[in-house]
């Protein structure tokens, strides 16, 4: 990995999903803008904020997709992650675990 770039592995699936209430909705169903959940696989030397095994939430319409050995990745840069979810944040009592 270059510079300030972060590779992730997304957590959701393309395809139907199933609301909180048991109703599946089908993939071609119009959503509005919904950021997603990836693990953190690598990155670069210049990255400051995450590290490999964080969860971070991204923008999925901001991301380049690549398939290494038949696995897809997300590629994106460190400041397009919205937030980060790490067991390593959560050091004092008032930590949510959340670094936005």
């Amino acid at each position: 990995m270059l510079h300030d770039r972060v590779l992730v592995r997304t957590d959701n699936s393309e395809g139907e999903r199933r609301s909180s209430g048991g109703i599946v909705i089908p993939a071609t169903a119009a959503v509005g803008r919904k950021l997603d959940w990836a693990e953190v696989v690598a990155v670069g030397q210049n990255v400051r904020t995450v590290e490999p095994g964080d969860r971070v939430l991204y923008d999925p319409e901001d991301r380049a997709e690549v398939e290494v050995r038949g696995i897809a990745y997300v590629l994106m840069r460190e400041r397009d992650l919205h937030a980060v979810a790490a067991e390593r944040l959560q050091g004092t009592d008032d930590s949510t675990g959340l670094y936005l």
